[in-house]
């Protein structure tokens, strides 16, 4: 059974760094490697994602701030997170899409920005 583990939430303060990592195990086929986003009342959002072509693509609010990348020998994604907002602040979860567009969920790590 596929698993994604996501790693390296925590309290930073306005302006600080954070790398989240997701560990991926027994999932085959990945296409598509994710990061989404929820915070407080609010509906869960796309932050990045990075095909296996190499491309990305990344929310408007993230991008210049946010990097997202692969480690394909260690099966894991990362998202190295600079210049941090209280915005920022939310539940964070990795995503593996499949090219038999099958979907996987982390757990999610909470991620909180304080001014």
């Amino acid at each position: 059974q596929g698993q994604l583990v996501e790693s390296g939430g925590g309290l930073v303060q306005t302006g600080g760094s954070l790398r989240l990592s997701c560990a991926a195990s027994g999932i085959i086929f990945v296409n598509t490697m994710g990061w989404y986003r929820q915070a407080p009342g609010k509906q869960r959002e796309l932050v990045a994602t990075l095909n296996n072509a190499g491309s990305t693509n990344y929310a408007d609010s993230v991008k210049g701030r946010f990097t997202i990348s692969r480690d394909n020998a260690k099966n894991t994604a990362y998202l190295q997170m600079n210049s941090l907002k209280p915005e920022d602040t939310a539940v964070y979860y990795c995503n593996a899409h499949t090219v038999f567009a099958v979907d996987y969920w982390g757990k999610g790590t909470l991620v909180t920005v304080s001014s």
